[in-house]
């Protein structure tokens, strides 16, 4: 099992490759965005605990397609590392710049980068700041989509396995997913 999981695994794509195609489609932005895959960690192992989402896991980013369709995903890092801060660690907004290419992030990427646009925090906002929010946010809900298409496999539901392997897991299962809408 191991073996097929790591031969699946270095098939994904690469962030570049992900960017390339989104590109080769005529996209002018892609969808970037971070989820918590789930693992059985001690609360002892504080590094894998989130507490936006209170419980262990591993962080994964997702690049998707406007249509929601799941472009690439990264290796994992702790469930405490912010989103962020692992788009830091994986320099996509480097990626996406060199691409040509925008991304659209949630709340949790403010302040990263100008090639990441964020919808406005606050309360009291004009209502030009929440009309923007508002088109952010539809623009940006088919990326929720790519997450759950990759959730909806239930390896990733509840890992019982090593924090460490999250990463080639998912990957594993970007592949599939990919095969299976293609």
């Amino acid at each position: 099992m191991r073996e097929t999981t790591r031969l699946l695994a270095e098939q994904a794509p690469t962030l570049e490759q992900g960017l390339r195609r989104a590109r080769g489609d005529g996209h002018g932005y892609v969808i970037v965005d971070g989820t918590l895959i789930a693992c059985d960690r001690l609360a002892a192992d504080r590094p894998f605990y989130s507490g936006k989402h209170e419980q262990h896991g591993m962080n994964i980013q997702v690049v998707s397609a406007p249509d929601g369709e799941p472009l690439w995903t990264s290796w994992s890092l702790p469930g405490a590392v912010h989103d962020t801060k692992a788009a830091r660690v994986w320099k996509i907004t480097e990626r996406l710049q060199a691409a040509g290419l925008i991304g659209l992030g949630d709340k949790g990427y403010v302040g990263l980068s100008e090639v990441v646009f964020c919808p406005f925090k606050g309360r009291g906002k004009p209502q030009w700041k929440k009309d923007a929010n508002s088109a952010h946010a539809k623009l940006r809900a088919p990326g929720e989509r790519a997450i759950a298409q990759l959730k909806n496999w239930d390896v990733l539901r509840r890992l019982r396995c090593c924090p460490h392997r999250v990463g080639q897991i998912t990957r594993a299962v970007l592949v599939l997913q990919l095969r299976e809408a293609g």
